[in-house]
């Protein structure tokens, strides 16, 4: 890092991925255990590189500087964060004069093996804002399906049955993958392609996660949280609120009936279509306690999908594209004979273009709320 860097990150505000210390020490088994604490909890938040400035006095951005000697042992922290932290996070530590004193910087990289663990105790931090917490199970959720260490949608789920599934769709499934069902098969097919697995205790078969999420018509039985609520605020006076279920794909298509019965015809919608499809493909289904919204106000449209966006190539890839919920990109894509998902590039940069000069279309990755909006102007400029 250059000083020219450095002085950029001290004018930035405390956030998920960047701390300011006035010292470190590492000489007592608690500043051992701080430090574990903070590199754990910048590398578990999202957002590629973090960093550890040390020698700054937070409130005020004051360089206080710090004895190299003392306090900025590079082979020391780095036998710290080694030992206490899983797997092993890697890390960088430089000391930069800045005003005639020394200021150290521990850059924390994106290893792509999220979530890391303090060893010790086991715990999973991450930073919300300023302040290190503990992880919660819809984040932990979320960062081993993000790198590959599990698959939300092939977990089972206890209370189902397979008398949930449309055993039309999963025909029409496995015939446009070339694949004919029958009686014989059934269970094999429904097994091996995770819409069911076989609970060994009571010799049952039950639905996946996932399988429900594509295959059932009625879900929200096992999976309330996956729904569309569209909330018109348009009238002062009163809101109307509709709430979608069902298979993915029969969601879609009933919001995009709504939206044609509460929009002219002039507007674009199909950019508002864009945005609900890319919510139903790519949400966060871990989040239990959200839901996928479409509020109509007098001045936009917002369709917020729980979940931040996942840039592409990130967590560990250079694959190019968004892997959050890849199984249910699959059976999607290969069920699509109305040619939902039939357009070619970005359906950001289609929204985008479906209103220029006409408005701008705002995008909003919140880490605070945990989700992507997406926000179309209802009266064009």
């Amino acid at each position: 890092m250059n000083k020219k860097k450095l002085l950029s990150l001290i004018q930035q505000r405390e956030g998920i991925k960047l701390d300011f210390k006035l010292k470190l020490d590492i000489s007592s088994e608690s500043g051992k255990k701080e430090l574990a604490k903070d590199v754990c909890a910048i590398a578990n938040s999202r957002g590629g590189r973090g960093y550890l400035v040390i020698g700054i006095e937070d409130k005020t951005k004051r360089v206080i500087g710090i004895n190299k000697l003392k306090s900025l042992d590079e082979e020391k922290i780095q036998q710290v964060v080694s030992s206490r932290c899983e797997p092993p996070i890697p890390i960088t530590v430089e000391v930069i004069e800045v005003e005639g004193k020394q200021v150290g910087v521990i850059t924390i990289y994106d290893g792509g093996q999220k979530p890391y663990q303090i060893k010790e105790t086991g715990s999973f931090y991450i930073r919300r804002g300023s302040i290190t917490d503990t992880m919660r199970k819809a984040e932990l959720v979320a960062a081993f399906e993000e790198n590959l260490l599990l698959t939300v949608e092939t977990c089972p789920i206890i209370k189902s049955t397979v008398d949930f599934l449309n055993m039309d769709l999963i025909s029409k499934y496995f015939k446009n993958k070339g694949i004919y069902i029958n009686k014989e098969n059934e269970k094999f097919l429904l097994e091996s392609a995770g819409i069911t697995y076989l609970d060994k205790k009571s010799k049952k078969y039950r639905c996946t996660f996932g399988g429900l999420l594509v295959f059932s018509d009625h879900n929200s039985i096992c999976i309330p949280h996956n729904a569309i609520k569209i909330i018109d605020k348009r009238n002062i006076n009163s809101s109307k609120v509709m709430v979608i279920n069902g298979n993915l794909l029969y969601m879609i298509d009933k919001v995009k009936k709504e939206m044609y019965t509460l929009l002219s015809k002039e507007y674009p919608i199909y950019a508002v279509m864009e945005a609900v499809k890319n919510a139903v493909m790519y949400r966060e289904y871990s989040r239990a306690d959200k839901v996928i919204e479409i509020i109509l106000t007098k001045k936009s449209i917002i369709i917020i999908s729980p979940g931040q966006l996942i840039s592409k190539g990130s967590y560990n890839s250079n694959s190019g594209y968004n892997k959050r919920n890849m199984w249910i990109y699959d059976k999607l894509i290969s069920l699509d004979d109305k040619n939902r998902f039939s357009n070619d590039g970005s359906g950001i940069e289609r929204i985008k273009k479906a209103f220029k000069g006409k408005g701008k279309v705002k995008l909003i990755n919140s880490t605070i709320e945990d989700c992507f909006k997406v926000i179309l102007p209802i009266n064009f400029e």
